[in-house]
């Protein structure tokens, strides 16, 4: 049993010497990287890192870029100014009739306007186709303007005027009105007269008024002579015949 132990120590007693004479003597170069070896697997996401300061603006390219995400809302702003209205929307439907008022009271004819006047020619200015009759007969509610020689209507409501004039030449009249400023002729009257007798060219008509509405004679400019004298006068009249509701 000693020989194999024996055996053993001299093994290891000569292997430590063949190494420290080797070490001593030669040391072989180092050998050279061996081949990179195959990735490692993904490790886990790790976590979300603190938020950094603002950065400084960046340099304008000149090209602009993809437009970014929404933001967030902002906080509301102040109230606007109030526009202007609007276009009036269209008209309603009728309503329904209201109910029957209570009966007034009898009326007094005496208290309503009665508006009425008649003129005649005797010493008119000269000049112009307004035929001025300047002398009053009577002007209830002093109505009719003996310079001017118009009626101006102050109650609403439906007129007769009437004239009758004396002429030896041929004539041509009209009745004008002017309503809520329009002039027009409502009516033309004309009579030929080749024997220089005295002769009479009449008309009337009724008209619906308005207050400021105005009435007259016109003349026309060349057949407008009208006779002047002692021996027959020319009149114009007017009057209401009912007011406006």
């Amino acid at each position: 049993m000693e020989a194999p132990w024996r055996w053993l120590a001299v093994c290891v007693l000569a292997v430590t010497l063949a190494s420290a004479v080797t070490q001593d003597v030669c040391r072989a170069p180092n050998g050279q990287d061996g081949a990179a070896g195959k990735p490692g697997r993904p490790g886990r996401p790790g976590l979300k890192g603190e938020r950094g300061e603002p950065g400084a603006p960046g340099i304008r390219t000149g090209i602009r870029g993809l437009k970014g995400d929404q933001g967030e809302s902002g906080a509301p702003g102040s109230p606007g100014k109030v526009g202007y209205p609007g276009p009036s929307g269209p008209l309603g439907d009728r309503g329904v009739p209201g109910l029957k008022g209570i009966k007034g009271n009898p009326g007094n004819i005496k208290d309503q306007p009665r508006p009425a006047f008649s003129a005649i020619r005797r010493s008119p200015p000269t000049g112009g186709n307004v035929v001025i009759f300047d002398t009053v007969i009577t002007n209830q509610e002093g109505r009719y303007q003996n310079n001017s020689g118009r009626f101006v209507c102050a109650v609403p409501g439906y007129y007769y005027f009437t004239f009758q004039v004396v002429s030896k030449w041929d004539i041509c009249l009209s009745i004008v009105s002017s309503l809520r400023g329009q002039v027009r002729r409502s009516l033309g009257f004309c009579d030929a007269n080749s024997k220089g007798l005295l002769q009479v060219v009449s008309g009337g008509t009724v008209l619906p008024l308005q207050q400021g509405d105005q009435v007259w004679i016109e003349r026309d400019p060349v057949k407008g002579r009208i006779y002047q004298g002692s021996e027959a006068d020319s009149v114009f009249s007017g009057f209401l015949i009912f007011p406006s509701t």
